[in-house]
This record gives C-alpha cells, structure tokens and sequence, in this order.
C-alpha cells in the first residue's frame, strides 16, 4: 500500500510541476500579447478624434431631469504631475451645454508630453456624453514645471435613459513623452 501511495505523490508532483510550468509559460506569453494590445490601443487613440469630438448642436434642455456627473483624475504610477478637476462632481440637466476645469502641473524640471485616457461609468453612458472640447483629444505638452488649466465642455444627449441618474467621468493621465520623442 505505501508503494501504491508514493507512486501516486510521485504522478501528483509531476502533475502539479507540468501545471506550475503551464503557468509560468502562459504568464511568459502574456507580455508580447499585452505589448502588442497596447500598441494597437495607442495607435487607436493617436488618430484623430473625430468620433469623440462632438458639435454644439442646439439641444432642448430637460429641465425636469438631472444627472449628476462625478469627475474623478488619477495618474499612471510613473506620471510625474499633479492632476485634478475644479469640480469633483456637477448636476446637469440633458441638453445643457456645460464647461469644467481640470489642472494640470508638470512636476519635473524637463519638458513632458501626457496624454489624458477617458472612462465612463457605467460604461453604456459614453454615446450620450458629448464632448465639445476637451484636452484628452490630443497629447497635452508641458514645458518644466508648468502648470495648466484644460477646459472639458460637454453636453449629455437628451436621449440618455431615464434610468441613469450618476455619471462618472474618470481621466488618467499617462506620461508620453518618451513615446512622442521616438515618434
């Protein structure tokens, strides 16, 4: 019976071994894919942008509704700045035209070149926010320890659901500029 047993710790060990190896193989692979996504993603936000950039069309308000939007900033961990909104939360009504403040510093003593990355949450919400103007549409250049106010002006399409009440806009900031100078 002790035979039987090691023989089956001894299955089970290579067992586990061949599914660590497994592991550790598709982990591997994972950073060229990952790399190559991520290309394609900077290749896909470097065009222009056209299909975010919306026109001021002349909506009717809804005065009898009101959608509160939260704005929320962060960095990528290696970003050097500081980076905020004026405002962390606004109510609007669908159909009104409205302009926020985000601040921007560079906290090095070089040039830096960032570019801003836009979330929705809920993520279905992004079709019905318009953005008219707004510094995430293009690489944003700071000079050494400049600082800069970047206005957002948007609209939220009168044809947003009823049932979407909060509206959470979140912009990371991604340090470029080792990209933009290889460009």
């Amino acid at each position: 019976m002790s035979e039987d047993v090691s023989k089956k710790n001894v299955k089970l060990a290579r067992i586990l071994l061949l599914v660590a190896l497994g592991m550790f193989g598709f982990g591997y692979a994972l950073v060229p894919l990952y790399d190559v996504l991520c290309e394609w993603k900077w290749l896909e936000r470097d065009r222009p942008d056209a299909i975010k950039k919306a026109p001021e069309i002349g909506y009717t308000v809804d005065l009898n509704r009101e959608v509160t939007v939260e704005f929320m900033t962060t960095l990528n961990e290696s970003t050097p700045m500081v980076f905020r909104t004026e405002k962390k939360q606004l109510k609007v009504h669908p159909g009104e035209y409205y302009t926020v403040n985000f601040y921007a510093e560079n906290k090095t003593d070089k040039a830096m070149v960032a570019r801003a990355i836009a979330s929705f949450s809920p993520a279905v919400i992004s079709r019905y926010f318009e953005k008219i103007e707004c510094f995430c549409f293009s690489e944003q250049t700071f000079k050494a320890k400049e600082a800069k106010t970047m206005p957002m002006r948007f609209v939220i399409n009168p044809e947003i659901p009823e049932e979407y009440k909060t509206i959470t806009l979140s912009y990371t900031f991604f340090d470029n500029t080792e990209k933009s100078v290889k460009n």
